[in-house]
């Protein structure tokens, strides 16, 4: 059940409302008294979670669809501003808390307290600059990441912001962000600064100039193994490095001075252990080596960072596929508005359909259209891809043979130039369509058949009772301007039939993985050939929800039969 079709789905909402007041008051009485210390960041993070909890429960009894959206949204900017906190609190050591010197204890004790508690004060004072330095710079990348959340290029300014931040803290020559694709196993550089000698090997065919080179790196992924980018990001562990040229890992491409290595410091972003990508920095082999001083800092630096980023990830994550599933809405609404609402009463003819739409899917269209006196057609489509494209490139499709078939052009004419009208938009590459369509001049009984794509059509004769396939595989429509489709024809006689339907018939898998076969539906139709279109399209449809139970679905489900 969806969580907002629940009329009670306010009440923990308003609960975490409610807790987050109680918490708060809470907060203020232990400042008040002094007990402990409470710190603002606190007193923020959770004023966010109880704001969020109860927008978002007014939001239920609105019922609007973004809600949880909202609440997944204040909870992530609470933990953005919190955990940073909680990372400082972790990370640096407690001042040490002395025991006060005995009343009675002699002077050279009472002395050497004093210059002791001197030097670790002045120690402390030192630390506490260190600490508020870093504590503003989490600030910093923490408030970058609230600026990417409502920004198209926020995740690319925040991270050539933290690129930059990094590399001036540890006084590096250059520096690299690269993030870790887990679903491609590759680690992509995704934001790139400054002088960066690169430590892999460069193409031989590239010519050794700095524009060339940086330009080489700034688009560049690598396979998470052999090479240092990769190795770090699997190991997990940061390293120093001031002997590149003992490193079997790095490249020392050429004689150029700009080419020549220094030193790197290469730290992992980990969050719960888990690496989402590396910060890479160099210093050229003129400038003073990285210390392990700055090693320290900079893996500092890169876990606020590495917080940070994660969290504009998954706020990403969250609002990407709630517009995937707004796309999908309109998209499967569009998708009904274009396929016939009823199928038109024609002499001599009986029509039979399955139209089973997938949420989300869009692929499938079928048209019946009366354009002239001797020309009856039938379209069946099956558009590669989902959303919106998808739509748009079947709205072609219909549009461009509607118009077109009521000239006098054959099938296979009316085929090459739609495909020649969807083959020059940009997006006909991941989106294109596989095809039938069926002129049938009722005057001369005669059926004129062209096909692009797979898009089967099978021919019934009643006079031998046998059923065959008419149709041949082409190319697509959509995917080259120059194909050409070939005009099959087919005399009809009384009791003939011609079946066609989309592979998603086809291709679904029952409870046990087995694929619902071509040659059912045949014999359904040779079976009850002396049946309407209806009867015979409605068998099939029977049968098929037999054989799939409650197996999920993926992709439309389509078939028209026409009987003569």
């Amino acid at each position: 059940m969806n969580f907002l079709e629940d009329k009670f789905a306010y009440i923990p909402l308003f609960a975490v409302f409610a807790i987050a007041v109680l918490v708060f008051i809470l907060f203020l009485a232990v400042k008040k008294k002094k007990t402990a210390r409470v710190s603002f960041i606190t007193f923020l993070s959770t004023a966010i979670i109880g704001a969020g909890s109860f927008v978002s429960a007014i939001k239920v009894l609105t019922n609007d669809e973004n809600a949880l959206v909202f609440f997944a949204l204040a909870a992530c900017i609470a933990a953005v501003i919190i955990i940073p906190y909680a990372v400082i609190l972790c990370t640096f050591e407690p001042k040490e808390i002395r025991k006060l010197v005995p009343h009675k204890a002699n002077e050279a004790a009472r002395s050497q307290a004093s210059i002791m508690a001197q030097q670790e004060e002045k120690k402390s004072f030192e630390a506490s600059e260190d600490d508020s330095k870093a504590l503003e710079i989490s600030y910093d990348f923490s408030a970058k990441a609230t600026e990417a959340f409502s920004s198209k290029e926020g995740m690319t300014s925040l991270l050539d912001y933290i690129n930059k931040k990094i590399r001036d803290e540890v006084k590096a020559d250059g520096g690299a962000i690269l993030i870790v694709d887990d679903f491609e196993d590759v680690i992509t550089v995704k934001s790139f600064d400054g002088d960066f000698p690169p430590p892999y090997k460069l193409p031989s065919d590239m010519p050794h100039k700095p524009i060339r080179i940086a330009t080489n790196f700034k688009f560049a992924s690598f396979p998470l193994r052999e090479n240092i980018f990769g190795e770090i990001a699997t190991s997990g562990k940061p390293e120093l490095i001031t002997k590149p040229q003992d490193d079997a890992r790095i490249f020392q491409n050429g004689p150029e001075e700009f080419l020549e290595i220094g030193s790197y410091i290469m730290v992992p972003m980990k969050v719960q252990d888990s690496v989402i990508g590396v910060i890479a920095l160099s210093r050229s082999k003129k400038s003073a080596l990285f210390t392990e001083e700055e090693l320290k800092i900079a893996t500092l630096l890169t876990d606020f960072a590495a917080t940070s980023i994660k969290n504009v990830m998954t706020v990403t994550d969250i609002i990407e596929h709630n517009n995937l599933i707004k796309e999908a809405e309109i998209a499967t609404k569009i998708q009904d508005m274009l396929h016939p609402q009823k199928l038109p009463v024609l002499s001599g003819l009986s029509l039979g359909t399955i139209w089973s739409p997938e949420e989300g899917v869009c692929g499938d269209y079928y048209d019946v259209i009366v354009s002239r006196k001797d020309r009856i057609s039938f379209v069946m489509s099956d558009v590669a891809g989902k959303g919106i494209n998808s739509v748009v490139v079947m709205s072609m499709l219909r549009a461009m043979i509607r118009l077109v078939v009521n000239t006098k052009k054959t099938a296979g004419t009316i085929l090459e130039w739609v495909n020649h009208g969807i083959s020059a938009e940009s997006f006909s590459t991941d989106h294109f369509a596989s095809c039938a369509l069926i002129n049938y001049d009722p005057v001369k009984q005669v059926a004129e058949i062209a096909t692009g794509g797979v898009t089967p059509v099978y021919y019934y004769s009643s006079e031998t009772g046998k059923i065959t396939k008419i149709s041949t595989d082409s190319e697509p429509i959509g995917v080259a301007k120059d194909s050409e489709y070939k005009d099959i024809l087919q005399n009809i006689k009384t009791g003939d039939i011609i079946v066609t339907y989309s592979d998603g018939l086809v291709e679904s898998l029952n409870e046990n993985g087995q694929h619902y076969q071509a040659e059912t539906i045949l014999k359904i139709v040779t079976g009850n050939a002396k049946s309407s279109g209806k009867d015979i399209a409605n068998l099939v449809k029977a049968d098929f929800k037999k054989f799939i139970g409650s197996s999920r679905l993926h992709d439309d489900q389509s078939l028209l039969v026409i009987k003569f």
